[in-house]
């Protein structure tokens, strides 16, 4: 059998195929991954991983960075929950092991 359903009408003893109509699609929530603002971990070492992790050129991660600097926070892109936890997980470690202080997050975008 198909990927149809059967079901019984209601007002006869006749089985019909019915046609479900699928449920509409919604697209993913969104989430922003932000780099947070500290005192101590090195300008080119953001700068760094910004383009190693969020695939950026040198000019963009710079300005990602100096945003971070300035504004305490910055966006570094924009993707699904699963890969935007992903993403601030990595970084987080990746951050630690380099004896670095610099916190990333996973925060749900602003719906409009």
């Amino acid at each position: 059998m198909s990927d149809k359903t059967e079901e019984r009408d209601a007002n006869s003893d006749l089985g019909i195929l019915v046609k479900e109509k699928p449920p509409a699609l919604q697209k993913p929530r969104l989430y922003q991954v932000i780099l947070l603002n500290d005192d101590y971990t090195p300008m080119e070492f953001v700068v760094e991983l910004i383009e190693k992790f969020f695939n950026k050129d040198r000019q963009t991660a710079t300005r990602i960075m100096l945003m971070i600097h300035n504004e305490g926070k910055g966006v570094c892109g924009i993707y699904t929950q699963d890969i935007a936890e992903t993403k601030a997980a990595l970084v987080n470690k990746y951050s630690m092991q380099h004896q670095h202080p610099l916190l990333c997050e996973a925060e749900p975008c602003d719906e409009d």
